[in-house]
C-alpha cells in the first residue's frame, strides 16, 4: 500500500518555538513528497550532482555505508495475511478503542507485577521518561529507543511506569512486532494489535506499511518505541542498527523528541532460551537517557534537500553514538548493583 500522508500531518504551530522563528520550523515539514502516491520501492542512488560533500557532514557511525540498494525487497515468508490489520490501525474505531484499553490494562498490570514485585528492577532518570510521555509540548511526538535483548523488553520494561499510563491506551506507546513471531493467526494478530503492536516485516527494508504508520502516528503526535537492532540481541554484539528508525524521524512532519534508553537484565527476567520461563528476583536496570538534540541537525538535512537515503542513515547513526555511551554508562550501573 502506498503511503499516504495522514490528514492531521499538516503543519500546524509548534509549541517548541516561538512565534519569531515559526518560518525557520515550518522547513522540518517540508520533507520532498510528490503528490502522487509514493513509490514504495527504494530511490536510485543519487547522481554525482546530487551527492553532498562528505566534509560537510558528520562521519558515519554505522557498520555499512548507506547504499540504498541494501533495502531491495526480498523474499520473505508470510505465514498469514496481515493486510487487513493496517486500516484498522490507521483508523482506530470506537470498538477497537474500548477492546485496546482493556488488553493494554491487563499487559499492563502483568507487567508491572513481573517487573516490579517478582523481580529487583532499579530505574534511573525515571520521571524524565514520565514527563516526556505526559507533559511535552502538545502534537510533538515522542520516539523512545533501545536496546533489545529479551522477547519480554516490551511490555516489560513499560512495567516502571505508574498505572495511570502504563495500562491506558491514549498514552502507552506504539510499538512495531515482528510478523512471523506476533501475527502468525487471527488471535495472536487481534491480541497484539489490540495491544498498539504495529506488523513489520523484516528483511525487506524501510518502504513498508509499518514504517509508514509509525510516521502517520508521529504526525497526530503519538509516542512510539522503536527497537532499532531490528530483532533480539542474543549475543549482545553491537551491531548496526536498522534505517527505519532514521525515515520515521526524518519525515515525521513534526521533529520527535528523540530518547534513548538501555536496559540490562531482561534477558535474565526471561532467558533467551527454552522453556522460556520468566524468573524471579532478578535484577534488572534500566537507564533513561538524556534526549538527543537533532532538531538543528535534521533541519539543515531538509534546507539542504539532503537525499532521504542519505539523511535517515546520517540520523541513526547519531542514534548508534548515543547507544555506546549509554551502554556503557548502563553496563558499569548494572555491575556496580552485583
Amino acid at each position: 500500500m502506498p503511503y499516504v500522508q495522514a490528514p492531521e500531518a499538516r503543519p500546524v504551530p509548534d509549541e517548541r518555538y516561538p512565534g519569531s522563528q515559526q518560518d525557520r520550523k515550518d522547513i522540518a515539514t517540508q520533507t520532498v513528497r510528490s503528490s502522487k502516491p509514493k513509490d514504495l520501492r527504494p530511490p536510485s542512488p543519487p547522481t554525482p550532482s546530487q551527492t553532498l560533500n562528505s566534509s560537510s557532514l558528520p562521519p558515519p557511525m554505522s557498520d555499512q555505508d548507506a547504499d540504498p540498494s541494501l533495502d531491495v525487497p526480498t523474499g520473505v515468508a508470510m505465514p498469514y495475511n496481515i493486510d487487513w490489520i493496517f486500516p484498522r490501525l490507521r483508523n482506530p474505531s470506537k470498538f477497537w478503542y474500548v477492546v485496546s484499553q482493556f488488553v493494554v490494562s491487563a499487559v499492563g498490570i502483568f507487567s508491572k507485577v513481573v517487573l516490579m514485585f517478582l523481580n529487583k528492577p532499579r530505574v534511573y532518570n525515571r520521571e524524565r521518561l514520565i514527563q516526556l510521555i505526559t507533559k511535552r509540548p502538545k502534537g510533538i511526538p515522542l520516539v523512545t529507543v533501545s536496546n533489545h535483548y529479551s522477547c519480554f523488553d516490551d511490555p516489560g520494561l513499560w512495567g516502571c511506569l505508574p498505572l495511570g499510563i502504563v495500562c491506558n491506551t491514549y498514552k502507552i506507546r506504539w510499538s512495531m512486532a515482528a510478523h512471523d513471531i506476533c501475527f502468525t493467526n487471527k488471535l495472536h494478530s487481534l491480541f497484539f494489535m489490540f495491544g498498539k503492536c504495529i506488523p513489520v516485516v523484516r528483511g525487506i527494508g524501510v518502504y513498508q506499511d509499518a514504517i509508514n504508520l509509525c510516521i502517520e502516528k508521529a504526525a497526530l503526535g503519538h509516542w512510539i518505541h522503536v527497537f532499532p537492532e531490528g530483532k533480539v540481541n542474543m549475543d549482545k554484539e553491537e551491531l548496526r542498527l536498522k534505517w527505519g528508525v532514521g525515515r520515521i524521524i526524518y519525515e515525521s512532519p513534526k521533529i520527535p523528541i528523540i530518547l534513548p534508553m538501555w536496559h540490562e537484565g531482561m534477558d535474565d527476567l526471561l532467558p533467551n532460551v527454552e522453556p522460556y520461563v520468566i524468573q524471579r528476583g532478578k535484577q534488572v536496570t534500566l537507564n533513561v537517557g538524556q534526549p538527543l538534540d537533532l532538531n538543528d541537525f535534521i533541519l539543515d538535512l531538509k534546507k539542504r534537500q539532503v537525499p532521504e537515503p542519505t539523511a535517515r542513515k546520517l540520523i541513526t547513526d547519531k542514534i548508534q553514538e548515543a547507544f555506546r555511551d549509554l551502554r556503557a554508562e548502563t553496563e558499569k550501573l548494572h555491575r556496580e548493583r552485583n
